[in-house]
């Protein structure tokens, strides 16, 4: 008997999407297979955080059907759709922390969703997530407008990690970061990938991200994934694109202390 194929996490398939009268997608087709790192990378415009949102079901396409653990997204009653959404995590770009509520409260607003624990659970719990991402206990007191960028994104880290996820999401994680803070973010995502056994999907403009985060790059230009393999098949392909990304002198540095 043959063994069975793996489920993808991540199954989008000839997804097309339009904006107006402007085509953004046309004919989608992405695989994820569990524990593997995939960057979306592309140009302005190109559509990668439509993508992104049209993994998570934020957004619908005109066309195309996303399936995430073998499971359409859509469908099958309420409990079934919550359950589905339970199994992953989104860092926005932004951070998107509610800014009424101290960090200790963000991190505990989906667990306080569920419905299933008691306080003292949330707090064991949240007190969890903020060690996971290297913040200190005194820190859950305080409110958004009173964190650093980097500390932005680690808040809102902690909250997409707070439900034990199998997926993680990312949208442009290290955009707006200093050098510095920047490698400290990639190495905490890279630590906690390891230890948490996840599948990440990010979305990143950052080759330094790519570089030291990614095991595979799917490329978004010409409204299609051009190709979806390692960083090094992909700088062999000939595409305007691909070129700028990968093959400038501040890409070269950055694959260069990866090889390393």
């Amino acid at each position: 008997m043959s063994a069975a194929v793996p489920i993808p996490v991540v199954e989008v398939e000839n997804l097309h999407t339009r904006f107006g009268r402007v085509r953004v997608h046309d004919g989608i087709n992405l695989t994820v297979a569990r524990g593997e790192v995939v960057a979306l990378v592309g140009g302005s415009g190109s559509g990668k955080t439509t993508l992104l949102r049209e993994i998570i079901g934020l957004t619908l396409p005109d066309r195309g059907v996303v399936r995430l653990f073998g499971e359409p997204l859509f469908g099958g009653g309420a409990l079934r759709e919550q359950g589905l959404r339970r199994r992953f995590g989104v860092l926005f770009q932004q951070g998107a922390l509610f800014s009424a509520l101290d960090v200790y409260d963000n991190i505990a607003f989906p667990l306080r969703e569920l419905n299933l624990f008691d306080e003292t659970v949330i707090h064991d719990l949240v007190s969890l997530k903020l060690q996971q991402v290297e913040l200190l206990p005194r820190h859950a007191h305080l409110m958004p407008a009173e964190l650093s960028g980097g500390m932005i994104k680690r808040v809102a880290l902690a909250r997409a990690l707070a439900l034990e996820p199998e997926l993680l999401l990312l949208d442009e994680p290290t955009a707006g970061l200093d050098p510095d803070r920047s490698d400290n973010f990639i190495h905490l995502i890279h630590q906690l990938n390891r230890e948490l056994d996840l599948t990440v999907v990010l979305v990143t403009h950052e080759v330094e991200t790519v570089a030291a985060l990614a095991s595979k790059v799917s490329v978004l230009a010409d409204r299609r994934i051009l190709i979806c393999d390692t960083i090094e098949r992909i700088m062999t392909m000939d595409h305007p694109f691909i070129r700028n990304f990968f093959h400038s002198g501040r890409s070269r540095h950055a694959l260069t202390r990866r090889d390393h």
